[in-house]
């Protein structure tokens, strides 16, 4: 595996393997199982593999964790490369922000204003800045992205729907631990006790899901499953963001029986944020 850091070297890499299909996954590093198989994805997807690994300011909010969000990188690229990924792109923050604050973003409207973009204001903002950068810089025929962070995942479809990208948007399956908890680089933050309740959450969202296969719901009956899981986490301990029911291709208020659905929650165990979702079938 090769490291480069910059944008010229990345793009020289791979213009080498222009008759090879290629797949790339961005990460923030702090690699744990669950980025792994976004790379085993990518690599029963494409020939070739990058991991991104950049911390992208444009992301977090004034009062959230940048500045202490975990950086291994030497640990990171030494699990790359048993992993088997060709090419590992680590670059500045100048790299890729060379003017500083950048005059231009990527607004994706609608699905970026509820839930998540809710809660967090210009969130998806910046991460659909970079992703666009992500995609310009290095050209893949694949881009991977968890399925944990789904609202992220529909939106850097409809962006690269939108902008008309040649690249093709694949969601990997949520990595859990064994008691349920989605794998994330954040549950590092939690307490001992804190972990012991952090399974909460998915069994939450998951009994909702079994209520709405057993019978699906109307409006008022979806209220009363969301206000029932917002209530038990929070007797939990949980400070609980939002619960919600939505369409899992649109993301709106489910309008039409027999289409896909998905529970999203998000919820606060001290000073950490977990975030989690369960698809419904129809």
């Amino acid at each position: 595996m090769e490291t480069v850091e910059t944008i010229s070297a990345l793009r020289e890499r791979v213009r080498g393997w222009r008759d090879q299909h290629v797949a790339l996954v961005p990460t923030m590093g702090n690699l744990h199982a669950g980025h792994m198989s976004l790379l085993a994805a990518a690599q029963a997807a494409a020939e070739r593999t990058i991991v991104s690994v950049f911390v992208n300011p444009l992301q977090f909010g004034p009062q959230e964790d940048f500045a202490r969000y975990p950086r291994t990188l030497e640990r990171d690229a030494h699990a790359l490369r048993l992993a088997g990924c060709d090419l590992l792109f680590v670059p500045a923050v100048a790299e890729v922000y060379p003017s500083g604050e950048p005059a231009t973003r990527v607004q994706v409207r609608g699905l970026s204003e509820a839930l998540e973009g809710r809660v967090r204001p210009g969130h998806f903002d910046g991460v659909a800045t970079i992703v666009a950068k992500l995609l310009i810089m290095a050209s893949p025929d694949v881009a991977v992205f968890g399925e944990k962070d789904f609202q992220q995942l529909l939106i850097v479809r409809r962006l690269v729907a939108d902008l008309g990208l040649p690249v093709r948007i694949l969601g990997a399956p949520i990595a859990r631990d064994a008691d349920g908890v989605a794998l994330s680089s954040r549950n590092q933050y939690l307490s001992a006790a804190e972990r012991r309740r952090a399974p909460r959450l998915y069994r939450t969202l998951a009994d909702i899901a079994a209520t709405l296969r057993g019978a699906p719901a109307d409006e008022a009956a979806r209220a009363v499953l969301e206000q029932r899981g917002t209530d038990a986490l929070t007797e939990a301990g949980f400070r609980v963001d939002y619960i919600a029911i939505r369409d899992a291709e649109e993301l709106c208020e489910p309008r039409a029986a027999g289409r896909p659905l998905v529970v999203l929650g998000a919820a606060w165990l001290g000073t950490t944020r977990l975030i989690d979702n369960v698809r419904v079938t129809p």
